[in-house]
């Protein structure tokens, strides 16, 4: 079929779908084998129904029928761990020699240009790529302990409300942790994420005090009634272990509210004794983890002339052996941290299927991108199930090799069963954008 094919009369049956059966109720596989081919009926924004495809059936329908030629469908994306406020800004701050720190630096010094309008703007295009894209919820990380952090989450207030019925938006408080030892600044972050309905979160480091550090921000979500979400060991550095004290920090406090955790890096290179130790607290915590494979890809084992030789990914199968929700996020766009990217899960859950060998069988990690996380931030479940909203991504690919051959430009998202018609944001608008002095 042609994609172009699919109507905008809301009211139409795709014969003949591969669908991954980790996206249809009580059909998950572990084998190979994952796709299975449906017949879907689409009505009034909603699916209708899910039947399985049979060439000899005459399907009785009314509404137009078209065959999808094996086309596969996924629901829309959710990008759990992404930095809109910082998005964009890599034209005007490179990111010096690409190590992680001279990012942050750079990061820090392009906050001068900050402000109202600028920052809107920036953050409204990452949300209009990762909408053209079919992610239909982001979570956004907020650098929340400088003179700017008024004004970014005055913007993703108004902006989640401008994209309220198009994308769920949260946002998380990005602290560096040892600034947190003082109290005044922890309690003003909370008292932030709380006017904003936002999730407290912090980056860790080894600092001193962390434990007690930890335990301030647990008190603190306990008080406010908030979720956290942490930055964990994004290092290589086997003695990076605050996973574990976030784990039995939750578990001391029987925390009832719900705890992410991101990157995770240092895990990969610690002894097995340690892993299976942190990964038992983790899943009697009942923490979620996020991998961000693309950005620590990029910045971990980053030395000048000298060839990476960890992946700074972390061990995402051992957890999923555990019964620990793991999701995957797309992290940084174009910024310091990370000068590439476009807000494309797609592309992202691509590279994490080569980097974490999420194959053979390929299972039910396409969830990883879709209900894994919207399970974790708390939103109502979407999959290709009668009654669900008609909400999804059309691929003109047949299999899962085919999905990750090529980037799949041609995709079609469908939102209350309609092709959203969206398009990418031209990059040519930010020129404007990155102008020195735009102001209110």
């Amino acid at each position: 079929m042609a994609l172009c094919d699919v109507p905008q009369s809301g009211d139409f049956v795709l014969r003949n779908c591969s669908v991954p059966s980790a996206f249809l109720a009580g059909e998950t596989s572990e084998q190979d084998g994952e796709l299975v081919t449906r017949d879907i009926h689409i009505a009034s924004g909603r699916f209708l129904a899910v039947t399985r495809s049979d060439p000899h059936h005459r399907l009785e329908a009314r509404s137009p029928c078209i065959d999808a030629a094996r086309a596969m469908i996924w629901p829309c994306f959710a990008d759990i761990h992404c930095h809109l406020d910082k998005g964009q800004i890599h034209g005007r701050a490179p990111g010096g020699d690409g190590s992680f720190l001279s990012a942050l630096d750079a990061v820090a010094s392009d906050r001068i240009h900050w402000n109202g309008i600028e920052t809107r703007l920036r953050m409204d295009f990452g949300l209009r790529c990762a909408f053209a894209h079919g992610s239909a919820a982001v979570r956004t990380h907020i650098d929340s302990d400088h003179s700017a952090a008024a004004v970014s989450w005055e913007a993703f207030a108004e902006l989640r409300d401008r994209w309220a019925g198009r994308i769920d938006l949260q946002a998380v408080s990005l602290v560096q942790v040892g600034a947190l030892a003082d109290p005044v600044l922890s309690r003003t972050v909370a008292e932030r994420v709380a006017e904003f309905g936002g999730i407290l979160g912090a980056s860790t480091r080894q600092v001193p005090d962390l434990d007690a550090i930890i335990d301030t921000l647990f008190q603190l979500a306990e008080e406010k009634d908030l979720a956290l979400d942490f930055h964990v060991d994004e290092s290589c550095d086997p003695n990076a272990k605050a996973l574990s004290l976030i784990a039995r920090t939750a578990i001391r406090r029987r925390f009832a509210g719900s705890v992410v955790v991101g990157h995770c890096c240092s895990l990969a290179t610690q002894d097995d004794d340690d892993v299976d130790q942190t990964l038992d607290l983790v899943a009697q915590a009942g923490i979620a983890v996020v991998t961000l494979p693309v950005l620590n890809l990029h910045l971990q084992d980053r030395q000048t002339a000298r060839t990476p030789r960890l992946r700074g990914m972390t061990l995402v199968h051992e957890m999923r052996a555990r019964g620990i929700p793991v999701a995957i996020g797309g992290d940084n766009v174009r910024d310091p941290l990370y000068p590439y990217g476009d807000h494309d899960m797609l592309a992202v859950y691509r590279d994490a299927t080569r980097i974490g060998h999420l194959d053979a069988p390929v299972g039910i990690w396409p969830r990883s991108i879709t209900t894994t996380p919207r399970a974790i931030m708390k939103l109502p479940e979407r999959l290709v199930r009668t009654g669900h909203p008609a909400d999804f991504i059309l691929f003109v690919a047949r299999n899962f090799s085919e999905l990750l051959a090529r980037p799949q430009a041609d995709r079609v998202v469908v939102r209350d069963g309609r092709p959203t018609m969206a398009q990418l944001p031209d990059f040519a608008e930010l020129d404007e954008i990155m102008s020195p002095g735009l102001g209110e």
